[in-house]
């Protein structure tokens, strides 16, 4: 009864979408052609100058649909192209169910019914304009410069009465640079390396080697999955596991420790599978686009893929241009310069896209290793017995199914797939998971001996080596070419006018010389605001705040650039590198800028937000740094890298009625390996890293929070992260140093990265004298300087 009511009440709305989206722009209370208003039923049922304009139950017989069908003039609507079936089907439902009004209709909104406009002062935003490489300016105190970022940011200081900063301790800029570039805390060794080191190339030197270490690409990779809405899990109810997904992380983390340039990068990501189609690296760089939630058991699986595309679609324009294209998608954007259709051309590169969970990705080594031992396992009796038993009850049960399904659906999927119309091919992947052949329906279409003759041989194949197989990964290829059109509202019920790819006008536009997503990477890559977005993004992460503060949101309603001049001297600068991230990283921390103090307070009153950068901004650590730090400094810390994500164990309260639940890694090492590998499950993020700002991996993340909250104290003081580690610090100081004094020295330098200063080593003289050693290490655990880089 509920089930009947729900489809009724289906039926309604989607003739009601219909009506609102094609007949009330010029049928409506202020606006009746024809005399006929169509927002209630009321004035529906009136009918205008020509009579009743329904006759409820019969649509065969309502003057409604039967001009909407073209079965009578005038055609409607009036000087457009005929309803899809899939409408005309919807209305007639519509009127075969009683024509009922769940809601008064609405006319279109005017900014539906008008024509979008560009505008110059669009045109000419700071964020659209061509590449350009400022000369950098003069300033009045050149000793302070060490390159050319140092004279943009000194010219602005200079021009505000304010003067930069003195330079940090270097054991505070070693803490600094070494979280910024492996996210770890420097060994005593490292301090005590750095600090006695009088050469002029003993800065550089440092920073070399933290580029050279494995860790740079688990810091920097993690960056770019926050903005990748890296998961491993498709969220929504079910929150199904993703097996494959940790690939695409290990190709991000990999690619930056290679130092992969950024536009081949970018290029792997949009289209490796067209661009390099021999490589499993640009084929597994493909999974960025798949990376958001997915509804995989989804009752309309037409809605699941254009869900699917929309989100490709936003993820793309948020995280290469900088901009919000998402909200052009039901309308043309209120705020920015981007209509609808902009939104749809863009989306077209992706509409014939194939989308594949468990592709194959083999290097060439592998497939041939792979097909030579299939060859020698197929030859095996039970596997050819069991081949052969199966494939003819295996169809009959397919065959069932299919004429189980509605006439259009049947002759959908007897359609070759290169032959389908549109309507066909999204009838045909609606109905898919219809006519897959489980076990019991292969069962049901065999005898009672062919069951038991089958057990028998999958008995035998048990005894048998096991099967090759090959790498699998969440990759996107190509697919045949689809239409694509602005949907009304967003709808895929009901589409409007057909678009081809193509770029947003206020980038310059124009279509696509080729539909292919290559032409799109080509086009981002070639593109200024690439540059700038990405440039923007290295220093923020150094910085604490972009030069353009909103990151992901470059447009109009974004924040501007606090040093313009500065973002396009970088963005040149950085295709001028030939797109290297590690040459930007010895480029801004080459600057006096970055090696500031943190602690002067000289601006505070001219610049309170230290917008001019006349100090080095205080930073809280993100949650895997802080993870990461305890196990590193404690000596537990796993350097293993790559594979599957893994499970540390997680409170009980964490996991009550969570679908699937969360059974920890057997093996114990595998809960100490860095955060980075940690299973990354949208409906449950990791309690430790959650408390402090890990992003919701269902959205592109261009910057993590950075909260002050009860329980991250709580957490520093309780949790069983800290207060393992707090003991294993203990134990390794007791070993390190004979003294007391000498163990309060080593506790700080190991935590903190400094010796403690007189008045500290009388506050631990006297805390020890009554608490133990492990208690120490852990209210040094609970101070700022052990969260913050200075």
């Amino acid at each position: 009864m509920l089930a009947a009511l729900a489809l009724l009440l289906a039926a309604d709305e989607a003739g009601l979408r219909v009506l609102e989206s094609r007949c009330l722009e010029c049928h409506h209370a202020s606006k009746m052609k024809g005399g006929l208003d169509l927002t209630t039923r009321e004035s529906l049922l009136k009918g205008g100058e020509t009579g009743p304009a329904l006759v409820a139950g019969q649509p065969e017989k309502s003057r409604l649909w039967r001009l909407a069908a073209r079965l009578e003039d005038p055609f409607m609507p009036h000087k457009r192209d005929k309803l899809p079936d899939a409408e005309l089907q919807a209305i007639a439902d519509w009127i075969r169910a009683g024509a009922s009004y769940a809601r008064p209709l609405k006319p279109p909104a005017a900014s539906d019914r008008k024509e979008f406009s560009i505008t110059e002062a669009d045109r000419k935003h700071w964020a659209f304009q061509p590449a350009r490489r400022p000369e950098p300016p003069d300033v009045r105190d050149a000793s302070w410069v060490r390159n050319p970022i140092d004279r943009f940011i000194l010219a602005r200081l200079e021009a505000a009465g304010l003067g930069p900063a003195p330079r940090a301790p270097r054991e505070t800029l070693l803490r600094r640079v070494t979280f910024d570039l492996i996210g770890l805390p420097p060994t005593p060794e490292e301090i005590d390396g750095f600090v006695n080191d009088p050469s002029p190339e003993a800065w550089a030197k440092v920073v070399d080697r933290l580029l050279a270490s494995p860790h740079y690409g688990e810091r920097w990779g993690r960056h770019w999955l926050d903005l990748a809405r890296f998961a491993e899990s498709n969220g929504f109810e079910h929150d199904f596991t993703w097996p494959h997904a940790w690939r695409y992380r290990d190709y991000v983390i990999r690619s930056f420790n290679e130092d992969k340039p950024f536009d081949r990068f970018l290029r792997e990501q949009v289209a490796g599978d067209e661009l390099w189609p021999d490589d499993p690296e640009a084929l597994v760089a493909t999974g960025f686009n798949l990376l958001g939630p997915d509804m995989d058991d989804s009752s309309d699986q037409v809605q699941r893929r254009h869900n699917t595309l929309n989100d490709m679609t936003d993820t793309t324009a948020s995280v290469f241009l900088g901009l919000t294209l998402g909200c052009a998608r039901c309308h043309d954007h209120k705020f920015e310069p981007f209509p609808q259709r902009d939104y749809y051309r863009l989306q077209a590169f992706y509409t014939g896209a194939a989308f594949r969970r468990d592709q194959p990705v083999p290097t060439p080594a592998e497939r041939a290793a792979f097909e030579k031992e299939m060859e020698t396992y197929n030859q095996f009796p039970q596997i050819r017995e069991l081949a052969e038993l199966e494939a003819a009850p295996r169809e009959r049960a397919r065959e069932k199914k299919l004429r189980a399904l509605s006439p259009e659906a049947m002759e959908a999927h007897r359609t070759p797939a290169e032959k389908r119309t549109t309507e066909q091919a999204n009838l045909a992947l609606e109905t898919q998971p219809m006519i897959e052949v489980a076990e019991k329906d292969l069962l049901a279409e065999m005898s009672a001996a062919d069951k038991a003759r089958r057990k028998r041989l999958q008995e035998e194949a048990k005894k048998l080596p096991k099967a090759p197989s090959l790498p699998l990964a969440i990759t996107v290829a190509a697919g045949r070419p689809a239409k694509t059109f602005v949907l009304f509202r967003g709808e895929y019920t009901l589409p409007r006018d057909e678009v081809k790819p193509g770029f947003p006008d206020v980038l310059g536009g124009g279509d696509a010389p080729r539909p292919a997503r290559a032409a799109l990477a080509d086009w981002l890559v070639g593109h200024p605001l690439t540059a700038r977005v990405m440039a923007n993004r290295i220093w923020q992460h150094h910085f604490g705040r972009g030069l353009a503060p909103t990151p992901s949101e470059m447009g109009p309603r974004g924040q501007a650039p606090t040093h313009p001049e500065l973002l396009d001297w970088l963005a040149s600068e950085f295709a001028a590198r030939r797109w290297s991230v590690k040459e930007m990283h010895r480029l801004l921390l080459g600057s006096e800028a970055y090696r500031q103090s943190s602690s002067a307070t000289h601006g505070a009153k001219a610049d309170p937000e230290n917008r001019l950068y006349w100090r080095m901004n205080r930073l809280r650590l993100e949650g895997e740094a802080i993870r990461d730090s305890l196990l590193a400094i404690s000596g537990r810390l796993n350097p293993a890298m790559g594979g599957p994500g893994v499970l540390p164990p997680v409170p009980a309260d964490a996991v009550r009625g969570l679908r699937g639940g969360w059974t920890p890694s057997p093996d114990p090492s595998d809960h100490v390996r860095r955060s980075v590998y940690i299973h990354a499950r949208r409906n449950l993020r990791f309690p430790f890293l959650e408390v402090f700002d890990a992003p919701d991996s269902n959205l592109s993340s261009p910057e993590r929070g950075r909260s002050t909250t009860a329980p991250q104290s709580l957490t520093l003081l309780n949790a069983e992260e800290v207060v393992v580690a707090a003991r294993a610090v203990a134990e390794r100081v007791e070993r390190g140093a004979e003294t007391a004094d000498g163990r309060i020295v080593l506790a700080y330098r190991l935590i903190l990265g400094r010796p403690p200063t007189e008045k500290e080593m009388g506050l631990a003289r006297d805390f020890l004298a009554s608490s133990p050693l492990s208690e120490f290490c852990r209210a040094l655990f609970n101070l700022n300087a052990f969260i913050y880089t200075e």
